[in-house]
């Protein structure tokens, strides 16, 4: 698990493994004399993976010692300079308790020499930022068309709850295995995803189980513009499932994660533990609120800007309390903590960034819980209890339009205990997250190429969150430049001549939108073309992305969050002077999904005496976007590019 380490008990008898044979690595090598080829179609290919072979083994060493040996081999041919880069260091993933049993790597140059790694070149080195120990092959010799070939083999303690493998990656592999073997008494599920072969189990070997997979041929997966591309490349999930000498099925089950968790968040608190957490509230400044929205508000708020994070702590509930250090979960049992003493009923939620890895729903697998959220059941809203750029109601985006383990407390008289219920997490609407823009133009009447903006931008959930929520980090001129940021999006150049920012107060994030007024004049929207001037009122809402497609789409569209945007333009026409080519400005592409509209862009107008306002409103009420829908969205993406490039053409009257 990413976010903490539950371990759960399982019995697994001795008994019925005492004839286990070998581990497979014992016997595994490469070929002495290798002759590795690529086929004169694929020479214009920058990477080739020949060989993937995988294979993990649980063993038992001894009575009292079971382990898993994972072996990794690799055979591939690097055919550009990029690619040798990328290669140059190989990384062998190993915790310190690990032990690297097995390091071969070589280099088979165009000439067919081998040049096969020194032991000194296998290289060790710290992580200066995380304190993480990491072991790499330091290769050499590498030119274009060279093959390169490493195996390791690994020792360490065994990952059976549930593991992630890829096998498909950004680049052609001609054959990729998996192999998966186990002492007779233990059996393992397997789930496959996205075009991966299901896992096939040995049916003749009796000395120990095993499964595998077998892939010729796999064809890379290219990454896309906003797309979850590790979610979406193929891979399988497997763990262990039941210990048929013992008799305990579903040992993988999240029945007792959710005891497990509930367990460790949810404890008796001891006197002395009560006293120091009723202390933390006052200190916090919540001890006088009554509305419990803006309790968590207040909270959260303290706890994220008073309480630091620290890995290397291993810090029980009262020495949080004291030294305002937490780990992860020191930070989940804070809010636990306070929120119990408070009456605040709440839940953990486990989950995972739907950009790296889906939840499934069906499929019960450690692997899947990764990230911890709290909901707060009375207002269906959520928070983040480690995302520092997170707040209350706006938890991160690739957490939520996914589904999550829900761990509720149940009590039947004094007794107290968790159930674990799988449930969707639902996105926040798009109404919630605004982009809203109100520009007056008036020109100037001496020179209509210069024209004067009075605008105003209003924004609020994810939009306001990065500025909202720190605003009290932000000095005089961080503050300055932020507002005059907001002006020169009508254009770069533009002139700032008064700037203003309402409700930038951290404590209104959520409560009230972020407003930021400036007024500005520019020469740059307008030009002269002999009577007539040309006015480039699609560039007050800013630059907007454009999407090409030369290619047919394979994976969905995934935006981090929904949203909206508002933006009305009230245009003053000078004294004598009409546009012409006011048909320009109506837009109007939608798509409706399950009789609702789920993607827009309108832009439309209203022409009353001299004075032009225009509405352009977009939004996008789903963040995942199927590759069958992409013209769609496609279609409602450009029309805002297309508003962009809008230009009025004024012309005196008659």
């Amino acid at each position: 698990m990413k976010k903490i380490l539950i371990t759960l008990f399982v019995t697994l008898s001795i008994q019925a493994i005492i004839a286990q044979e070998m581990a497979e690595f014992k016997s595994y090598d490469w070929e002495e004399n290798p002759n590795y080829t690529i086929d004169e179609s694929e020479k214009d290919e920058q990477i080739i993976t020949l060989k993937e072979q995988v294979i993990t083994e649980f063993f038992f060493e001894n009575e009292n010692s079971f382990v898993e040996y994972f072996l990794e081999h690799r055979i591939v041919w690097l055919n550009s300079d990029e690619k040798i880069e990328d290669y140059n260091k190989i990384y062998i993933p190993y915790a310190t308790s690990s032990n690297l049993e097995v390091s071969k790597a070589r280099v088979i140059n165009k000439k067919g020499e081998i040049l096969e790694l020194d032991k000194s070149k296998v290289l060790s080195a710290i992580d200066e930022e995380t304190g993480s120990k990491y072991t790499y092959f330091a290769l050499e010799g590498i030119e274009k068309g060279s093959f390169i070939e490493y195996f390791y083999v690994v020792k360490k303690r065994p990952s059976y709850k549930g593991r992630k493998l890829s096998l498909q990656t950004s680049h052609p592999k001609k054959e990729v295995k998996f192999d998966l073997y186990a002492p007779t008494n233990l059996l393992f599920a397997f789930k496959s995803y996205n075009g991966v072969p299901e896992v096939v189990r040995d049916t003749i070997l009796k000395e120990k189980k095993h499964w595998n997979i077998r892939m010729d041929n796999v064809e890379s997966l290219e990454r896309e513009a906003q797309s979850a591309y590790n979610a979406q490349r193929g891979f399988v999930v497997y763990k262990l499932d039941k210990n048929l000498a013992s008799g305990v099925n579903n040992i993988s089950s999240y029945g007792e994660v959710s005891q497990n968790i509930y367990s460790y968040y949810y404890p008796e608190y001891s006197k002395k533990e009560k006293k120091k957490i009723k202390k933390f509230i006052a200190e916090a400044g919540i001890d006088k609120l009554t509305d419990q929205e803006e309790i968590i508000r207040t909270l959260e708020r303290f706890i994220k800007t008073n309480v630091f994070s620290s890995e290397g702590v291993d810090y029980n509930l009262e020495e949080t309390l004291d030294k305002k250090v937490a780990s992860e979960s020191g930070f989940t049992s804070l809010y636990t903590a306070v929120l119990n003493t408070l009456g605040i009923k709440n839940q953990i939620v486990i989950t995972s960034d739907r950009r790296d890895l889906k939840f499934d729903k069906k499929f019960e697998a450690n692997n899947f819980l990764r990230d911890f959220l709290i909901y707060i059941p009375k207002y269906k809203k959520y928070l983040s209890p480690t995302e520092l750029d997170s707040r209350y109601g706006f938890p991160p985006a690739n957490l939520t339009d996914n589904y999550g383990l829900f761990i509720k407390e149940v009590k039947v008289g004094d007794y107290k205990s968790a159930v674990g219920k799988i449930k969707y997490i639902k996105p926040i609407k798009a109404n919630k997250t605004v982009d809203k823009m109100n520009f007056e133009v008036s020109f100037d009447e001496d020179d209509l190429t210069i024209i004067n903006v009075d605008f105003t931008n209003e924004l609020t959930g994810y939009y306001a969150l990065y500025v909202q929520a720190f605003s009290n980090l932000f000095n005089e001129e961080q503050r300055t430049e932020l507002m005059e940021g907001f002006g020169k999006r009508i254009h770069k150049d533009a002139e700032i001549i008064s700037k203003k920012m309402t409700n930038e107060a951290p404590e209104l994030f959520g409560v009230k939108p972020l407003i930021v007024n400036t007024t500005v004049e520019s020469d740059a929207l307008v030009e002269k073309a002999g009577k007539k001037y040309l006015f480039k009122v699609g560039d007050l809402i800013g630059q907007q992305m454009q999407l090409y497609q030369e290619k047919k789409r394979v994976m969905p569209v995934e935006n981090e969050f929904q949203r909206s945007y508002v933006r009305t333009i009230k245009v003053n026409i000078p004294e004598g002077y009409q546009i012409s080519n006011l048909d320009d400005i109506k837009i109007d592409n939608s798509y409706i999904r399950k009789g609702k509209k789920a993607l827009s862009f309108l832009s439309d107008y209203e022409l009353k005496d001299n004075v032009l306002t225009i509405v352009a409103n977009e939004y996008y009420r789903m963040n995942i976007v199927a590759a069958s829908e992409y013209e769609e969205y496609r279609k409602v993406i450009n029309s805002a590019a297309d508003f962009n490039k809008i230009t009025l053409i004024l012309e005196p009257k008659g």
